[in-house]
């Protein structure tokens, strides 16, 4: 009359796989640690070390949309097996799209952003946000973020 629940993997049984080193874990001392459940298999880490094992620490889950727009690396898309896909590093991370409509929409508004970005740096005093073109785009990523 009871069926079996899935239970949460234990905190040390987590793991991660990254371009260089294949599997790591969350260090114990991190706030994540204890974390069993996350949103998106995406975390990003700051620091790095191996010990009895690889560990990271000062990580946070990231989900799909900001890993896209702003993580680092060229934006490709390609037919994959029927699906479009969008792929980062070198090919390393691949996202299914909905459509080739959507991923043709965030490879442009990716490249929109990396270009705003250079028109920032070139000039420093420019405000984003006051700018017509800037102000669209951050609040197309804005959307785009916090409806995901």
């Amino acid at each position: 009359s009871t069926g079996a629940v899935k239970m949460q993997p234990k905190a040390e049984e987590l793991k991660f796989v990254t371009k260089n080193d294949g599997y790591v874990h969350i260090h114990p001392s991190s706030v994540n640690y204890q974390t069993r459940h996350f949103e998106s298999p995406y975390l990003v880490y700051h620091e790095k070390i191996k010990t009895s094992r690889v560990f990271i620490r000062d990580c946070s889950m990231v989900s799909v949309y900001p890993l896209v727009l702003l993580g680092g690396g060229q934006v490709h898309m390609q037919l994959l097996r029927g699906d479009f896909v969008i792929s980062l590093d070198d090919g390393w991370i691949r996202f299914a799209a909905a459509s080739p409509q959507v991923a043709e929409l965030v490879k442009e508004l990716r490249s929109e952003l990396d270009q705003l970005l250079q028109d920032k740096i070139r000039n420093p005093s420019m405000d984003l946000c006051l700018c017509p073109r800037g102000s669209r785009i951050i609040a197309m990523i804005v959307k785009l973020v916090t409806t995901q």
